[in-house]
């Protein structure tokens, strides 16, 4: 074979790739967007290169990998949250001086009694559980904090919104109250 056809041969190949590759390119690119690039392929001509490919949607046989999901996360429920619960469920139970429930409560005995309901155990007098649990501001109370009142002698948990659900004497039933109801000694979370 000459130079020339040799020359001639290599110029219909690289026509005939270019060509392949144009019409290849025409089926599966979507049409060039206007930041595309001319270029020119000797004995083809010019063609629009985009400066970047964009994947078009519903392909046959193309697999996407699926977006991974987002984490679950439940809500924690503390320990006074599921307390003040079980408290609320007894609003209305007797009060009866040195009960701890399940039917009938001392002021201690429902904050003992529903803290066992939370999984956790409680001293069983209301002074004890003024001197025990974490010391807590009243501007920084959290739903089943404990409150006591009156230097100690009485105590009930925190019900949101300024009240407390205790037992509060004979002859009253467990019932929610306003905190500013009694003279508040302090105030505990568990």
């Amino acid at each position: 074979m000459t130079t020339n056809a040799v020359k001639r041969q290599a110029h219909r190949a690289v026509a005939v790739g270019a060509v392949g590759a144009a019409t290849i390119g025409a089926f599966l690119l979507p049409a060039a967007p206007a930041s595309a690039q001319p270029v020119t392929i000797p004995g083809v001509g010019t063609v629009e290169i985009p400066n970047e490919i964009q994947i078009p949607q519903g392909i046959p046989g193309l697999q996407l990998p699926a977006p991974a999901p987002l984490p679950f996360f439940a809500p924690v429920r503390t320990a006074g949250e599921a307390a003040l619960d079980a408290a609320m469920s007894k609003v209305g139970a007797p009060y009866v001086y040195g009960a701890a429930g399940p039917d009938a409560f001392d002021c201690s005995g429902l904050v003992q009694w529903s803290y066992r309901q939370a999984g956790m155990e409680l001293p069983r007098t209301s002074g004890a559980q003024l001197a025990s649990g974490a010391p807590v501001s009243l501007n920084d109370l959290q739903l089943g904090d404990v409150i006591s009142f009156y230097g100690g002698g009485h105590s009930g948990l925190y019900a949101g919104d300024g009240n407390i659900v205790h037992a509060s004497t004979s002859g009253t039933p467990v019932q929610v109250a306003p905190i500013s109801s009694m003279p508040v000694a302090g105030a505990r979370r568990y």
